[in-house]
């Protein structure tokens, strides 16, 4: 089991309350956790002794739940040596290289982002990733370290409290030098590939056009949902395919889809400290932007 340790020292203002009322406000535990808890004998303590949820709490006492995971990875450890850009005791943010899958089948020796992070952190708790990156996306990719952080910052996706920005290289430049990009997306029938459609998701995406030469552009990206593939989907519904994605339309003049995920900004739930990271653009769209005589 992965060991992870909740305190809080009870208010003036929290006086009277129940225990589960304190699990599941200030210290953000989901219904269904606080109920695992209860079959874990020991895993919620008031003052050092057992507690039950129904139990009342008094202002100065101490309470702690154990939110580890009970479970293991089930990735083999391997995988390459992971660019760390940040760590604390509930998070991982790595600087994730393209042409690697996130998830895969690691115990066939295929390497995944996901059997090196079990290489990291040891196999003591399962592989949590919160914003995944396609195989060929590079850049800023955040992981939990347990299921409970994991429940918490995806409850803060695509809100103020989680920010993504992404980079592409794309073929044409749009039609503006900023907009947004609002159009659902569903799933073509038999295939793995998604699509515009009316009664698709909900999804939007946000640009800005940074610089353009030689029939090529470069544009930073929000999205603002998180649709399979949504950014490859938009900029191919916007006549600006990803240099090198060949499932929409922008095949040829990289060896992958020149998207990079360039930055993160979130609120730790737990300590409420705003992390902001940034990962430098790779070598393979450095090289395509100078040849086209676009500066950063």
């Amino acid at each position: 089991m992965s060991a992870r340790t909740l305190r809080l020292t009870v208010t003036e203002q929290q006086d009277g309350r129940r225990v589960r009322s304190l699990l599941q406000g200030p210290l953000g535990l989901s219904a269904g956790l606080v109920t695992r808890l209860k079959q874990r004998p020991g895993s919620v303590r008031l003052n050092g002794a057992d507690a039950r949820t129904l139990d009342t709490v008094r202002a100065g006492d101490t309470l702690e739940v154990d939110v580890g995971d009970t479970r293991e990875s089930a990735f083999v450890p391997g995988g390459p040596a992971l660019d760390i850009l940040y760590e604390d005791e509930d998070l991982l943010i790595i600087d994730k290289p393209a042409g690697i899958a996130v998830h895969g089948r690691s115990e066939r020796g295929e390497p995944t982002i996901g059997a090196a992070v079990a290489r990291y952190l040891g196999t003591a708790a399962p592989f949590h990733p919160v914003n995944r990156l396609d195989r060929g996306t590079s850049g800023a990719m955040c992981a939990a370290k347990t299921g409970y952080m994991h429940d918490r910052l995806r409850r803060l996706l695509h809100t103020d409290a989680f920010r993504r920005e992404y980079l592409a290289i794309v073929r044409g430049a749009p039609p503006e030098g900023s907009g947004v990009i609002d159009l659902p997306i569903a799933r073509l029938p038999g295939e793995k590939k998604f699509a515009p459609s009316p009664g698709g998701l909900p999804s939007l995406t946000r640009y800005e056009l940074l610089s353009s030469s030689g029939g090529v552009s470069l544009l930073r990206l929000w999205p603002e949902t998180g649709r399979t593939h949504q950014i490859r989907v938009h900029l191919s519904a916007l006549g600006c395919p990803i240099l090198g994605d060949r499932l929409y339309g922008g095949a040829g003049g990289a060896a992958r889809p020149l998207l990079h995920s360039a930055a993160i900004r979130l609120l730790q739930p737990v300590s409420g400290a705003e992390i902001c990271v940034s990962a430098p653009l790779p070598g393979d769209m450095r090289e395509v932007l100078s040849a086209h005589e676009i500066v950063i």
